[in-house]
């Protein structure tokens, strides 16, 4: 044990930092899902007079739980409410009304002393002193019963059908599980932002991901060293499925397909009839195709001053071989070339497989996975990557971070297919991030905050007006992709075009 080894004041100084850590942790939290209800100071006073319940006292593992709890439950209560639980926690907050209470900086450059029972309203004092008087004793009954009642909640969640019950704890009850998973390299943002470990963690969960392409995934990685797999689409996750003899899924979240370019562009491409303005732009993929079967270069095009570069007019992909969104590409142009009609049969597979090659061969290297060539548009401008296929989460993602600027614009290609991003699970630990994903609350806000979309619509309607983001509300010229074993060989043939 480490407290064997370490002396016994060091244990209580790490012991102190990570409660003084869970407590600005649990602060944060509170103030972000009060904000509309009470200013950060009010917010302040409430956790500082919860957290004086549990002074002095020598449980301290579980006091943050304890203190969120508490500040929560009167948060909830009436302003009023709050308000009595400010003036306990500062006699400084007495004397004046709540929009002047001071901040956290003025009290503790005031070093203002705890209240004295004599100079607190009668109504107050007899809840002060039952606060001083609260027991050790009553502090391991609580921790006792909140141990008891979560870990028999976790049992059956894991045993029982259905989605599991969201812990409402500020930290993991026991040990933390770790799952392993294979993702879409689109999601990697997803699982590496704090929030979403901190819910993972409240859950008992944490996880670590390694990104591939989804195609890849299916195909070539080594999935017996993980818990899960989460391509973005339903046909990778379909093949895996077939591999590992497994049933469950889960689709927690989804992405239509998209179009990333630059206003010139876009302006470029509206004279010459490829993108139909409005206040969802589109792009024509049929006269796209015509145009590429033509050989169409950028300097072609007339009155093109915005961009007269001598090379092909191309969107640039990953590479079909081993990402999935180069498979949807592939599934749409194949769409179009078969005069609007699902590919289906030898005939028609060997038809359109020249017409749907020239929009890979033409260009050159590409990369295995989506993050690639959206991150040389971001930072390489206009110049290198003019129009890149992209999920329409990551343009949104972008643009809550402040990376998309002024002149980067989002179409929707005419028709266009949504990714499914779909779990399968390889064990109960993986079921059980499969479940989470799918139902927790947080988890779906925050899904939608990394431009998912989830079951609620509202969620992401949400995040694209706080944003400013112009995308379709509802996607409706959406078409569904071949079967598996279709869009198998179709990949194939495309793939010995490239030799």
């Amino acid at each position: 044990m480490l407290a064997d080894v370490m002396p016994e004041e060091h244990v209580v100084v790490a012991d102190t930092v990570r409660e003084e850590q869970a407590i600005r942790q649990l602060t944060d939290r509170l103030v972000e899902n009060f904000s509309g209800t009470y200013s950060v100071e009010q917010v302040e006073a409430a956790v500082a007079a919860a957290r004086r319940r549990f002074q002095g006292h020598p449980v301290r593992q579980f006091v943050p739980i304890l203190v969120e709890r508490t500040a929560r439950r009167q948060l909830e209560r009436p302003a009023e409410m709050a308000g009595a639980v400010a003036v306990q926690a500062d006699p400084a907050y007495t004397t004046m009304p709540p929009h002047r209470w001071p901040t956290t900086d003025e009290r503790l450059r005031k070093q203002v002393p705890e209240p004295a029972e004599g100079g607190l309203p009668e109504s107050r004092r007899e809840t002060w002193s039952a606060n001083k008087r609260f027991a050790p004793a009553a502090v391991a009954a609580v921790v006792a019963a909140l141990v008891v009642v979560t870990v028999v909640t976790l049992a059956l969640a894991i045993r029982k059908p259905g989605p599991a019950p969201t812990p409402s704890l500020a930290a993991p009850v026991g040990p933390v599980k770790v799952v392993r998973g294979v993702v879409g390299s689109e999601k990697l943002p997803f699982f590496q932002d704090p929030k979403v470990a901190e819910v993972l963690a409240r859950n008992g969960v944490k996880v670590e991901v390694d990104p591939a392409g989804s195609r890849e995934i299916a195909t070539s990685i080594d999935l017996a060293k993980y818990d899960f797999a989460f391509p973005s689409s339903e046909q990778s996750a379909q093949r895996i499925q077939r591999q590992r003899n497994v049933t469950a899924k889960y689709t927690p979240f989804s992405s239509p397909m998209a179009i990333a370019t630059f206003t010139p562009i876009f302006d470029l491409l509206t004279k010459a009839g490829v993108v139909r303005p409005g206040p969802v732009p589109t792009f024509d993929m049929a006269k796209y195709l015509t145009m590429v079967g033509n050989r169409t270069r950028w300097d072609d095009l007339p009155d093109n001053t915005a961009y007269p570069v001598h090379k092909n007019l191309l969107i640039s992909t990953t590479d079909p071989r081993s990402s999935n969104s180069a498979a949807m590409y592939l599934a749409i142009a194949s769409y179009v070339a078969n005069n609007n009609a699902i590919v289906q049969g030898d005939s028609a597979e060997q038809n359109v497989i020249p017409t749907v090659a020239r929009l890979f061969v033409g260009q050159g290297y590409t990369q295995n996975s989506s993050e690639g060539p959206f991150e040389n548009y971001l930072t390489g401008g206009m110049g290198p990557t003019p129009m890149v296929w992209i999920y329409e989460a990551q343009f949104v993602e972008a643009t809550v971070r402040g990376q998309v600027k002024p002149d980067m614009t989002l179409l929707y290609p005419s028709p266009t297919i949504l990714s499914r991003h779909t779990v399968v699970p390889f064990d109960d630990a993986g079921d059980r991030l499969g479940k989470l994903l799918a139902t927790d609350p947080d988890l779906q806000r925050l899904a939608a905050a990394h431009g998912f979309r989830t079951g609620d619509a509202a969620q992401f309607g949400t995040v694209a007006a706080e944003h400013n983001i112009p995308v379709a509300p509802d996607v409706l010229d959406v078409i569904s992709t071949p079967t598996f074993d279709t869009l198998e060989r179709l990949l194939d043939g495309v793939g010995k075009s490239y030799n």
